[in-house]
């Protein structure tokens, strides 16, 4: 099973604690609402920290224990919402929180410094472990997503909930929008795979808590759940049942394209063969990708009120059109159009090299992003004619009703074979260039295809953002290699990142002087796609490179307020 496996397979065990919580509350009376909803005062939803059971199991992997304690925020009366953006990455971040009684719509701002990123509240949860002799053992002091895994805690709550289902980890990200829906609960810890706890089997005792300063800001009752754990030690290898060690793969599709976590070896990637840089081809930077790539479905949508962003809005199908288009080709000149917009590089690091590269050179190795603000998705579909490697590609147009309006030629997709792809590319959406300290002379070429996939949330408050895209992972999109047709659609408010664990995805700076260069980003670069702007399509970073051959470095300075390396 692969640590993207055992993500899904922990989150789809949050939302059937989730589910049962309707159950809890009418036992227990844990949870407020299990019957009628109330509240004090209109808009203020009341909230609870409450623990699903009395006592869970965890297993400890080789990494570690990942803490997934089974406590819930429940929201009763009115949502619990918040809008989080900053204007530029010069400013900082700004969460406010909704409150709505059903015909009005205020603000609260939070205090600054409370919401340090997208992530979610920070130092909301206090976690304290003890061990058998009531000794304690660890502390931590957990980030709540009000995103996470949820359920409903009363039969007349809300059937769906229509908030993102994730916290955006992008060091890019420009806006989110995080609620949970009146009536439901979710899950508050934090399970950070790049930080698990080391804890030996045996039994303990977990202490959970809320943070002062929230139950203050929000009225949270200062309860505190206490839950036995018991840690069992799993030495399972592979087999792929309930008990089986995650296992890191170079083909996984989580945290944008090819983010296996950890440090893989070359058995556990199933053989000596596969190549690793020094950190190893599939483990990118603890913390510098998205954890928001699950695979989710679908999902309902709920009409948005006033206030609100359209987080109702659904691209269109992701069913490929059957057959060529025909007639006139056509864009009409009021149609919705997508607006896409590169972000500087990040997780920038040298290696010796990925798979398809050359043994014994120095590389340049990045992620990369292009998203889509709108306000209307990207779809481009392609078509292949019988024998064919290459596909022709055509861009769609829609009304603001969903309406086909207008297609036009794009360019063309390619079947990519390497290991780690073997999906169908498009071919004109990005490429990067390694720039001179003056920008001007480029340096190295790095002219990239794509599989479009909604990687990761860049801002849900732009206008038709969708919060509940589907192909989120390149597995929901991006075709086989006896497709004859693919759609491939990055929806508004989404962005596609290529990690540097991807092949390709790097300069190869063998012989390249030492000094300043810049990473340089550029979305269509052909100009094919039909776009509202075309003047927000470059990005830089900038870069030192220093360091001698077989043992270069790289410095990469904080790109205004943001310190992403």
């Amino acid at each position: 099973m692969t640590r993207q496996e055992h993500r899904s397979r922990l989150r789809r065990a949050g939302l059937s604690t989730g589910a049962a919580l309707t159950v809890v509350a009418a036992v227990a009376g844990a949870a407020p609402g299990a019957g009628a909803a109330s509240q004090s005062t209109p808009g203020t939803p009341k909230l609870k920290l409450i623990a699903a059971s009395n006592s869970v199991t965890l297993d400890r992997w080789d990494e570690g224990v990942f803490l997934d304690l089974g406590t819930y925020l429940t929201v009763d009366g009115a949502p619990f919402e918040f809008k989080v953006t900053r204007k530029s990455y010069k400013d900082p971040i700004v969460a406010k929180q909704i409150l709505r009684d059903g015909t009005t719509t205020k603000t609260k701002k939070l205090p600054a410094g409370m919401v340090k990123d997208f992530t979610g509240l920070s130092g909301f949860l206090n976690v304290t472990i003890k061990n058998a002799a009531g000794e304690v053992v660890t502390k931590s002091k957990g980030t709540y997503c009000p995103n996470n895994a949820a359920g409903r805690i009363r039969p007349d709550a809300p059937a769906t909930a229509h908030y993102p289902e994730s916290c955006s980890t992008n060091p890019w990200t420009l806006g989110s929008v995080w609620g949970v829906e009146n009536g439901w609960a979710s899950n508050t810890s934090t399970v950070d795979y790049d930080k698990p706890v080391d804890l030996p089997a045996g039994e303990y005792t977990a202490d959970v808590s809320v943070a002062k300063k929230y139950r203050d800001l929000f009225g949270i009752p200062d309860d505190r759940p206490t839950i036995k754990v018991t840690v069992r030690q799993n030495d399972d290898e592979g087999g792929g049942g309930v008990g089986v060690a995650p296992q890191r793969s170079s083909a996984q599709h989580g945290a944008g394209h090819g983010s296996g976590h950890g440090a893989p070896s070359a058995q556990a990637a199933g053989g000596a063969a596969h190549h690793y840089g020094p950190r190893g081809a599939d483990a990118p930077t603890p913390g510098a990708l998205s954890h928001a790539l699950q695979d989710r479905g679908t999902a309902s949508h709920l009409g948005d009120g006033r206030g609100h962003t359209d987080g109702s809005r659904v691209a269109p199908a992701l069913k490929p059109n059957a057959k060529r288009p025909t007639g006139r080709a056509g864009v009409p000149a009021d149609v919705p159009k997508p607006d896409l917009r590169s972000l500087p590089a990040w997780d920038i690091a040298i290696t010796d090299g990925e798979d398809g590269d050359v043994p014994g050179k120095d590389y340049l190795a990045f992620s990369a992003n292009v998203w889509n603000a709108g306000p209307a998705p990207l779809v481009v579909d392609g078509f292949r004619s019988p024998g064919k490697d290459l596909m022709d590609s055509y861009q769609y147009f829609y009304d603001a009703d969903g309406k086909q309006v207008g297609y036009k030629p794009s360019g063309t997709m390619e079947w990519d074979p390497r290991k780690g792809h073997e999906h169908w590319h498009f071919t004109d959406f990005a490429s990067y260039r390694l720039l001179s300290a003056d920008q001007t002379e480029e340096v190295r070429s790095g002219k990239e295809a794509f599989c479009l996939a909604n990687t990761d949330a860049i801002d849900y408050t732009v206008k038709n953002a969708n919060w509940h895209p589907f192909n989120t992972d390149l597995s929901t999109a991006c075709g086989e290699q006896n497709s004859i047709s693919v759609r491939e659609v990055l929806d508004v408010g989404s962005g596609d990142t290529y990690t540097q664990y991807r092949p390709g995805q790097s300069f190869d700076i063998t012989g390249l002087p030492n000094g300043t260069y810049y990473i340089q980003v550029i979305a269509n670069p052909e100009k094919r796609l039909q776009e509202t702007n075309l003047d927000n399509n470059v990005a830089l970073r900038k870069v030192i490179l220093g360091g001698t051959p077989g043992a270069r470095t790289v410095q990469v300075p904080p790109h205004d307020l943001i310190d992403a390396p």
